[in-house]
């Protein structure tokens, strides 16, 4: 990979700090906002290239050789933005999860809807196969995001694949990580350990997400160079069916209390007049178009810079 410049790994930590916001967001992808940044694939491919050959590149080239082949100024540049936004961010978003969703929801589902049409426009052949695939993304997401809640499981080996399927969720964009663990049943499990430092739990989930991720980004890296048109057609439908999720305007009808915390785990969608709370149909309609246009305005940033270089 190139040098980058300081500016440049700076840009990267804001990108990871943006996807880190979107993953504190129940039901909102960290990977829809490396898709609609311009990093999913080098992510993609960075991860990929995490394997046991590279510590023989340390052995036989050194630290710096080493450090090069692993793509380490991207990965943690990325990986410190989402943390940055973990520790800060969280605590601000669920404020405003608890006290206003309806503008929270609004500005995310705006910018999720327009980021259908920014990755959508990036497929080259909307070919049989192409529609196909995406009316089969945006099916499976559909019905993820309204799968019934399971009940509590703390199994090793459930866990184990609980911490798999999340951290594929997480990188995979259209599906949140956090919402896969609460459809598991395992999200109280692990927010347990987490709270009470039970490192045999974390381990054992911490080992299923390394092995979700670095298995779930060879098949991406894999189907991206061998169907890109494709892959891109079955993500940009996963994307559109997670709309469902980011809906402005739900009635919770069934909710549960994890961790002292009220989680809703089903809810459907209502059109805003019929919302039981104050609808603030202006404001969320504003906060919408705000995340909708922010798409596009990062693109042509994005256009305007490689047309100077």
């Amino acid at each position: 990979m190139n040098a980058r410049t300081p500016l440049q790994l700076l840009v990267l930590v804001l990108k990871g700090m943006a996807m880190g916001a979107a993953d504190v967001v129940p039901g909102v992808s960290g990977g829809t906002i490396a898709f609609i940044s311009g990093i999913y694939e080098e992510l993609i491919t960075s991860i990929n290239g995490i394997r046991p050959s590279l510590l023989k590149v340390w052995k036989s080239s050194g630290f710096k050789a080493f450090w090069r082949a692993l793509n380490g100024n991207f990965l943690l540049a990325v990986a410190t933005g989402i943390g940055i936004s973990i520790i800060s961010l969280a605590k601000g978003i669920s404020w405003l999860l608890t006290n206003q969703p309806v503008l929270l929801w609004s500005f995310f589902f705006g910018l999720v809807l327009a980021s259908v049409i920014y990755v959508g426009r990036a497929i080259g052949r909307w070919d049989a196969a192409a529609v196909l695939l995406f009316l089969l993304g945006a099916a499976l997401a559909w019905l993820v995001v309204s799968l019934p809640v399971s009940e509590h499981q703390d199994g090793l080996v459930y866990l184990f694949f609980s911490g798999a399927l999340a951290i594929c969720a997480m990188i995979l964009p259209g599906i949140s990580g956090a919402f896969i663990l609460v459809l598991l049943g395992s999200y109280k499990t692990v927010l347990d350990a987490v709270h009470e430092q039970e490192f045999r739990i974390i381990l054992i989930v911490g080992t299923g997400a390394v092995f979700g991720l670095l298995s779930f980004a060879r098949l991406l890296k894999w189907m991206f160079s061998r169907y890109r048109n494709a892959t891109l057609a079955l993500l940009t439908g996963f994307i559109l069916g997670s709309l469902r999720k980011i809906w402005p305007w739900k009635e919770v009808l069934e909710t549960r209390v994890f961790d002292s915390k009220t989680i809703p785990v089903r809810e459907a969608g209502v059109w805003p007049w019929e919302y039981s709370s104050e609808p603030q149909t202006f404001g969320a309609l504003a906060l919408a178009l705000a995340g909708f246009s922010l798409i596009f305005l990062l693109e042509g940033l994005a256009k305007s810079k490689k047309s100077e270089a």
